[in-house]
């Protein structure tokens, strides 16, 4: 029979049926598990189900240490000496209080935890098979299962909590209860971060004096005023990524490299993007680049009169930057004097952690979530970057805030990372796809502009720098602009993570690696360290003096503007508050 006999449907009314079913699983599948993380955990523990070596070592390894703790916190109460089952990470924070080795019963629950999360390693470890993604997403979900489980996370597990309650005849508790159902209701339920209510742009932020001197439907651009009697002729244009708001690379008085530029006698440009809206959800990458860096490059040598323009870029934006000079060479343009790049990605074959967030079966559920509003919530990305942290970006902040009762501290990195922008649909889920995904511009493959890019075509001398600590391109990752980038490139290795690493004011704890100017950059990122000095200065100043070198004579600072682009108000502009 039929289906059509057996369920009397007719049959060409089941296919939109079950195209129906299929579409609102795919839904619910991309808002309740966006990064497939529970059936690659199931794919992990099936494996280790059939390895009982492995899971007998485990449970072997789980036994001893519950075995060894309740004895180890035995004798520490009796004043004897008691090796832990496991050992304390001197870096783990959440334990700093001294009741966690002074208390027997803290240091036992302390111990069962690290005990339990060393168990949960085991365990997926007997299922692992190499770098396979399911690994990779099966060691992510049980990182964020264990660091929420975290005795820390709980206020009657928490001795700072205990403590601070006892102060406070409770009252923190009250304030702290107050604070979580705000979070609740204003943030669903993730902790706020950093009070932004002191920082105001322009003024504490975004600070630096200039003017809107262009303005298209994608970005706006920033002409700073000159600090100096005279500056190098060549001028600077700073790529910013658009995840961010561009002040990351004008953060705050003192603490921002354009004031440091303009310092050291540069005329200094900024590309501001336009928060995007549904109505943006076609652009693509092309008009990145045509409408994000070709026509402010047009701006500022129609302003300035020069011949040359250095291009100064970070993350994203420092792409974007590469893949324009390498458009422009194609094109026989010779305008681009010399390219800074920040904690950039160009080989994409390593993304790091982020690996697990930028597999197909993951972008096809995030075109599924983009397809209904056209774009990439900030609330989407900024969860992203929290989960590659969640211990110093999410749960610190539960026992400081929802049960003690503190307030979100006041700092400028994290006001200016609490003001996170949305992604255009076709933009964002090419560029995962061409780039993490396939590589494509590593390869030689990618095109942009109707220009397929050769990395190799870019000669202008690079300075690259990575962030030792940086999670989200990895320093040995960035490092492959050594290999990819045609001209002279020197490669730092600065102090900080992804964000310490591009504010990096000069300071006594700034430190970065370089090999010495004039010798040859090894293209291995391992052999490049082994042959690297460590300077006990910022990076900043190192790239002053490179910078200088290539900038030009001196001569008098360009007027803001000119006849053709008159200032269209100060900066920072109107699209950073978008």
């Amino acid at each position: 029979m039929t289906t059509a006999e057996t369920t009397g449907i007719p049959q060409t009314s089941l296919v939109p049926t079950l195209a129906t079913v299929t579409g609102a699983v795919r839904t619910t599948q991309a808002k309740l598990d966006p990064l497939g993380l529970v059936p690659a955990a199931g794919t992990v523990l099936s494996r280790a189900a059939g390895n009982p070596v492995g899971l007998v070592g485990a449970a072997t390894r789980l036994a001893t240490g519950l075995a060894l703790t309740p004895v180890a916190a035995a004798a520490r109460s009796l004043g004897l000496p008691a090796h832990p089952a496991v050992e304390p990470d001197p870096r783990d924070r959440r334990f700093s209080d001294p009741t966690w080795e002074g208390n027997p019963a803290f240091f036992a629950l302390q111990q069962l935890y690290a005990v339990a999360c060393r168990y949960a390693d085991d365990v997926l470890a007997a299922g692992n098979r190499g770098d396979d993604l399911a690994d990779q997403k099966a060691h992510f979900a049980a990182r964020l299962v264990t660091e929420a489980l975290a005795p820390t996370n709980f206020p009657l597990t928490n001795p700072e909590v205990l403590v601070r309650g006892l102060q406070t005849g409770g009252l923190s508790y009250l304030q702290g209860l107050r604070l979580a159902l705000e979070d609740l209701r204003e943030r669903g339920g993730v902790p706020e971060q950093v009070d932004a209510s002191g920082f105001e742009l322009g003024r504490d932020l975004a600070a630096t004096e200039g003017k809107v001197i262009f303005r298209n439907d994608l970005i706006e651009l920033i002409q700073y005023a000159p600090q100096t009697d005279q500056v190098h002729e060549v001028p600077i244009l700073c790529s910013p990524p658009w995840i961010n708001k561009y002040y990351v690379m004008d953060l705050a008085p003192t603490r921002s490299f354009v004031e440091w530029a303009i310092q050291h006698q540069r005329t200094v440009f900024m590309i501001s993007y336009r928060n995007p809206d549904e109505s943006m959800r076609d652009l693509t990458m092309d008009d990145y680049l045509k409408q994000g860096v070709l026509a402010p490059l047009d701006v500022v040598t129609a302003v300035t009169g020069s011949e040359k323009v250095d291009l100064v870029g970070v993350c994203l934006g420092g792409a974007l930057a590469t893949m324009a000079a390498a458009h422009l060479a194609a094109r026989g343009d010779e305008r681009i004097g010399s390219i800074t790049t920040m904690n950039t990605l160009l080989d994409y074959s390593d993304p790091g952690e982020l690996g697990c967030m930028v597999d197909a079966d993951t972008l096809e559920r995030l075109t599924v979530r983009m397809a209904e509003t056209g774009f990439l919530a900030s609330e989407d990305m900024a969860m992203a970057f929290n989960l590659l942290r969640p211990r110093d970006l999410i749960f610190r902040y539960v026992p400081s805030r929802w049960f003690k009762g503190e307030q979100a501290p006041a700092f400028d990195i994290l006001a200016w990372n609490s003001d996170a922008t949305r992604m255009p649909a076709a933009m964002h889920g090419t560029y995962l796809r061409d780039l993490y995904g396939d590589n494509l511009l590593a390869k030689g493959e990618y095109a942009l502009g109707g220009i397929t890019l050769d990395l190799s075509t870019v000669t202008a001398d690079a300075y690259v720098v990575g962030a030792v600590n940086d999670h989200i391109v990895p320093w040995l990752s960035s490092h492959a602009a050594t290999r990819l980038l045609g001209g002279q490139v020197r490669y730092v290795l600065s102090s900080g993570g992804h964000i310490a690493g591009i504010v990096n004011p000069p300071s006594p704890k700034a430190w970065y690696e370089a090999i010495p100017l004039g010798t040859d950059t090894p293209t291995d990122g391992d052999l490049w360290r082994e042959a690297a000095t460590r300077h006990t200065e910022s990076w900043w100043e190192d790239w002053a003096r490179w910078s200088t070198e290539r900038a030009g004579a001196l001569t008098r600072p360009p007027r803001m503007g000119s006849r053709k682009y008159r200032p269209l108000g100060d900066a920072p502009g109107d699209y950073v508050r978008g």
